[in-house]
């Protein structure tokens, strides 16, 4: 283990230390490997950990890792696995302050916000421990009396999932609770600037009895690598991914060889529509709710909000006001902070340079506007936005709210559908005919309707168009690491 942090800083005074890992973890074992990468606090630049650097032959033993323990796991009861998966969620929630603290290092998120993320990332540990006793096949009616037609679902095998440092305990459980509760083994692959988090739930299902081999997380700094190899291995015969649709496109064509099952969820562009007949506190609550957390780095927070010529003035007001009234930019550790840093220096640049781009074309300020030391930035309304500034067209990944006027509702779906992404979007409206055309017009995976959020572990999550393919959470998740296999037998009245 290489810890780096200083005393003082709030990652050292975690209740249970045995949490804070930094090696790799695979069949079971702590593994160093040969070289470290370091581990930065975004919000002080503070070093606070160093963390094991695999190269591809480890990555491929962690494979073979996963592939050895598949027969036994696959074999044993779903309400086996339905147990050890429970303990699982126990010891996450019996964690979570730990746990939260460990995210907050990493990610810079207010711990508030990390704590919540804890218990949502338990909740998918949860309902999947439940799911697993629910894998039901099929008797079909056969067209001959002396045969029977039996569908099973069955586990896939081996499967790599890798997942974003925006939410880095919530996307590991997302992944992996359903492919341990189908019956699968699994390869992780966490974000180099985010991996304690996986490290330190990987801890506690071993604490909960998960066998060797059954879990293994790779850390890296060279993630094109790590990918290429779950990528490039017919043992691995599923792959999840949370990341940019780049990215995406590269992982899907490396698992073209091999026919891999795919889930992929992806860049999104969300729109935020507020029709005049909405009501508006509702949707000034909602927009702050979706835009702001994570200090706006998370796929599904609305990037774009299109509000009604009659309604439009009254709702960049009160957003303003409520932007200045309750948003504290700081450190995630300190008392009060509601937004927290970026994830690096090129996202900074990323937001600074739509900013600048929209003042240039006409845009104006209304609250925020300036970057400040280090990694934060200010939360900012930006009125008078228009389809040539680069936040139309560019997903923004932080703190930065453009809001568009439009006149008619097929304008504003118009403007809404014009992109090549389609994950999640929202719209306000109070009018049952409006709520059901629009809704069915949006282009997107996920439409919220008088809502900010709307992810958790008992619906669908997922995007359409370039913004990726499967589904995570509900049953429907449990669905892409089981296999269908058709079983007809004969002669069964003689």
């Amino acid at each position: 283990m290489s810890l780096s942090s200083t005393p003082t800083h709030p990652i050292s005074r975690l209740r249970d230390h045995s949490l804070l890992h930094s090696d790799a973890f695979i069949n079971g074992a702590w593994v160093a490997g040969a070289a470290r990468f370091a581990v930065h606090d975004p919000a002080t630049g503070e070093e606070i950990a160093r963390v094991a650097d695999l190269d591809v032959p480890q990555a491929q033993a962690a494979i073979a890792a996963a592939h050895a323990a598949w027969p036994s796991w696959r074999n044993l009861s779903p309400k086996q696995r339905s147990r050890i998966l429970r303990r699982w969620f126990d010891l996450l929630l019996e964690h979570q302050n730990d746990l939260a603290c460990i995210l907050t290092a990493e990610n810079g998120k207010p711990l508030q916000e990390a704590a919540s993320e804890v218990a949502y990332a338990a909740n998918f540990v949860e309902w999947y421990a439940e799911e697993a006793k629910r894998i039901q096949g099929e008797v079909i009616a056969s067209f001959d009396p002396n045969r029977r037609t039996v569908v099973l679902r069955q586990p896939i095998g081996v499967c790599a999932a890798i997942t974003p440092w925006n939410f880095p305990l919530a996307m590991v459980t997302r992944k992996v609770a359903p492919a341990l509760a189908a019956g699968c083994t699994v390869v992780l692959k966490p974000a180099e600037q985010t991996p304690l988090s996986a490290l330190a739930a990987a801890e506690l299902a071993q604490r909960a009895g998960l066998p060797p081999g059954v879990l293994n997380v790779i850390t890296a700094s060279e993630a094109p690598a790590m990918g290429r190899a779950l990528c490039e291995s017919p043992a691995v015969r599923h792959l999840s991914f949370t990341g940019s649709t780049e990215v995406g496109r590269k992982l899907m064509a490396q698992c073209a060889p091999t026919l891999k099952r795919l889930a992929l969820e992806l860049g999104g562009n969300a729109p935020f529509i507020v029709f005049d007949d909405a009501d508006i506190d509702s949707a000034v609550a909602g927009a702050m709710q979706s835009k702001f957390r994570n200090a706006g780095q998370t796929c599904v927070c609305a990037n774009r909000f299109y509000v009604q010529d009659k309604v439009y003035e009254r709702f960049v007001e009160q957003m303003a006001q409520a932007m200045r009234d309750t948003l504290q930019v700081g450190n995630g550790f300190a008392q009060g902070s509601t937004v927290g840093p970026l994830i690096e220096a090129a996202a900074v640049q990323k937001v600074q340079a739509q900013i600048d781009d929209a003042v240039a074309h006409g845009g104006r300020i209304m609250t925020g506007g300036k970057v400040a030391n280090g990694l934060f930035v200010e939360p900012t309304l930006i009125a008078n936005a228009q389809p040539n500034m680069l936040c139309a067209r560019e997903e923004t990944f932080g703190p930065l709210a453009p809001v568009f006027r439009f006149h008619t509702e097929g304008e504003a779906i118009a403007a809404a559908n014009n992109t090549p992404f389609g994950l999640a979007s929202y719209f306000y409206s109070r009018d049952m005919g409006r709520i059901t055309r629009v809704s069915e017009a949006l282009e997107y995976g996920m439409v919220g309707v008088n809502v900010g959020v709307f992810g958790s572990e008992n619906s669908p999550f997922g995007g359409i168009k370039q913004s990726g393919m499967g589904r995570e959470g509900a049953r429907h998740g449990m669905d892409e690491y089981l296999e269908m296999k058709l079983v007809v037998t004969g002669d069964v009245q003689k």
